[in-house]
């Protein structure tokens, strides 16, 4: 049963590094409270198949080999904001990155006579998130997860859910690789973290836990900030 919010829209940022449970937990939050995650990469995507304008700069600045401007990124996100499906809300993932972006989503939210509810960061050690990430694997036909800890198929080479017998690994998922990326994930969001507790709006969350226990903890802050 779907716990919607029903104050006025949510604005919830989920922070955390690669393999913190992020997608996973906003899929989770989707179901209970009827909101609506939105990643900057889909966003991108969607819009430049739609054809809106920002959508067709976005596309002729991919083209030319560019990274995408915040400009138009901000664009995008109030373009999908508008839509009567977030009606209860949004979660923000991968968006802001940035010092930068987050002052500018503080304006974009502003102009709406809105603000973020929460920002709220996944806490993790980063030698177990090496091991996390670095044992993942997922079956090459149907893309079901398994890690070489923590979920193996049942039948050892065989997907659970496809019978499949094939399976690969993202090149980057490798304990040198993800100890880079948790290094630039800090460097980057640390600035964050101290803008939005001056804001009075940071949360955090133990995310080495289970899922369940990170799932009700999150459910919590959803219920007190933005219900």
């Amino acid at each position: 049963m779907s716990d919607a919010v029903t104050a006025s829209p949510a604005v919830l940022i989920l922070l955390g590094p690669p393999g913190a449970g992020k997608g996973t937990q906003a899929r989770m939050l989707e179901e209970r409270f009827g909101l609506i995650q939105l990643s900057t990469g889909d966003l991108l995507r969607a819009a430049v198949a739609a054809g809106t304008p920002a959508g067709l700069a976005a596309k002729a600045v991919m083209a030319a080999g560019g990274l995408v401007s915040d400009d138009i990124v901000l664009d995008i996100l109030k373009d999908r904001m508008a839509e009567p499906d977030v009606s209860a809300g949004v979660i923000l993932d991968g968006f802001p990155r940035t010092a930068g972006q987050a002052a500018a989503l503080d304006q974009l939210l502003a102009d709406q006579g809105r603000a973020v509810s929460a920002a709220i960061s996944l806490e993790v050690d980063d030698e177990a998130m090496v091991g996390r990430v670095a044992g993942r694997y997922t079956c090459a036909t149907c893309g079901e997860g398994y890690h070489d800890e923590f979920k193996q198929p049942a039948r050892a080479g065989i997907c659970d859910k496809c019978d499949g017998t094939e399976f690969k690994r993202r090149a980057d998922d490798n304990a040198e690789t993800v100890r880079e990326r948790l290094k630039a994930y800090h460097d980057q969001t640390a600035p964050l973290i101290a803008h939005y507790r001056r804001m009075g709006v940071l949360e955090t969350v133990d995310a080495m836990g289970d899922i369940a226990g990170i799932a009700s903890a999150l459910g919590g802050i959803v219920q007190r900030k933005a219900g």
